[in-house]
């Protein structure tokens, strides 16, 4: 083949690359996402993020919105859980993770119909904490093994029902 040929054919290979990439449209960074996409990510992960004592947890995962606040006169957590599909969510439960590693509840599991509310009263038995995350459960798939959930938030019971014990032992 002559050196004409080959640069030719260099030259269209070259063309082409650069246009098939130009063309490529680019997925966008998490930075980029709009608001709709972020809050379908947060549904379904938990939140890393520690609150504060005076600070409010409000927002909705696997369709179940959880609004839950701090009490210091009775240290307990406070809220409700409203189901937020057209659906009934099946075993609603809430947890909170307080900063000294203990976690309350979960709560009694209960059946939420579309549009329904639960009140949601976790009580804490220790003062040694200054931060907090919580989350609400939904279905029998999640951390349940066989009866474990549901039990209510006393100290007596499973791994989930007394605070102190860990989720993941």
């Amino acid at each position: 083949m002559n050196p004409i040929h080959t640069i030719l054919i260099v030259g269209i290979i070259v063309l082409v690359t650069s246009l098939t990439g130009c063309s490529k449209k680019e997925e966008p960074s998490g930075r980029d996402k709009s608001e709709e996409e972020l809050s379908v990510r947060d549904e379904s992960e938990e939140s890393n993020i520690e609150l504060t004592l005076d600070a409010q947890y409000d927002k909705i995962r696997n369709g179940a919105r959880l609004i839950l606040d701090y009490d210091a006169q009775s240290n307990s957590f406070k809220g409700t859980v409203e189901n937020t599909t057209n659906e009934t969510l099946k075993q609603v439960r809430v947890e909170v993770h307080l900063s000294n590693g203990k976690e309350l509840g979960p709560t009694l599991a209960v059946d939420l119909a579309p549009g329904e509310k639960s009140e949601v009263q976790l009580t804490a038995t220790s003062t040694d904490f200054d931060g907090w995350t919580a989350h609400p459960e939904v279905g029998v798939g999640e951390h349940s093994r066989g009866g474990e959930h549901g039990e209510g938030n006393s100290e007596h019971g499973g791994e989930h029902d007394r605070e102190g014990e860990s989720e993941h032992n």
